[in-house]
């Protein structure tokens, strides 16, 4: 973890000089492409404000990968049992994500209103399909030697859910989840822009109205922090959670 970090920390500080060298030498207007140093400090002078818009934007984050997930999981173990469902249910969730979130969330604004509940819900629908996809995926392959033991000895279809096909699908429903944190910022973000009085979608988008492209941008990377902090702890709690789980990308190669 320490060592993702330092690489992290790294890459950061390569772009922000390659972001400070271009601006330098292409001589862009700061209110077109503010420098790293405008905007850290707007970062500093505007910390309480940035502080109190975050704070309600991961509020809704949070809320949304929290309900996303619950009924994501749900709807999978749904298509799982029923086969009835997955001749009505699966057509429905492909046929939804045809719809573009921008059209959708307008209504929701209509319908919730202009306050954190539009965005919840917003944050939901985004996080939904993919923790329902690969859940359900990794349910439906569970070896089928391992299922026809469990009925050879008897096992009812709840204990094999229980103790085969739910252990056998954490690692889909881990890899829904760690894209369900990368992607629950967008929700809410979306939700903010339509129509809202907080966050931080909502004070970008008056701050470029504004002209005030440095708060934007200052805005903009709170935000991608949020996101990055969100994925790295629901990845540290799937690894510690599912500590058997073999992670052969990071070990070392073998020398030649």
């Amino acid at each position: 973890m320490m060592g993702m970090l330092l690489r992290g920390g790294v890459t950061l500080a390569g772009l922000v000089l390659a972001w400070g060298l271009l601006v330098h030498l292409a001589d862009l207007p700061h209110y077109i492409v503010p420098g790293p140093d405008r905007v850290a400090a707007r970062l500093w002078s505007d910390r309480a404000l940035l502080a109190e818009h975050a704070g309600h934007t991961l509020l809704e984050i949070v809320l949304g990968l929290v309900l996303g997930t619950f009924c994501g999981a749900l709807a999978a173990l749904a298509l799982t049992a029923s086969a009835a469902a997955r001749r009505w249910l699966l057509p429905l969730l492909l046929a939804s994500q045809a719809v573009p979130v921008f059209a959708i969330a307008p209504l929701l604004v209509l319908w919730l209103g202009y306050g954190m509940a539009s965005k919840v819900a917003m944050a939901t629908l985004i996080i939904f399909f993919p923790v329902t996809a690969s859940f359900y995926d990794g349910l439906r392959r569970t070896d089928p030697g391992w299922l026809d033991l469990a009925r050879t000895m008897g096992a009812g279809p709840m204990a094999i859910l229980r103790h085969i096909r739910l252990p056998a699908a954490l690692p889909a429903f881990g890899s829904g989840l760690r894209m369900a944190a990368a992607v629950a910022p967008i929700g809410a973000v979306v939700g903010e822009w339509v129509g809202a009085s907080a966050g931080l979608g909502f004070l970008m988008l008056h701050a470029t109205a504004r002209v005030q492209t440095d708060l934007t941008f200052a805005a903009l990377f709170i935000l991608a922090l949020l996101a990055v902090c969100l994925w790295l702890l629901v990845d540290l709690i799937l690894r510690r959670a599912m500590p058997w789980l073999p992670d052969s990308v990071i070990t070392k190669e073998p020398n030649a």
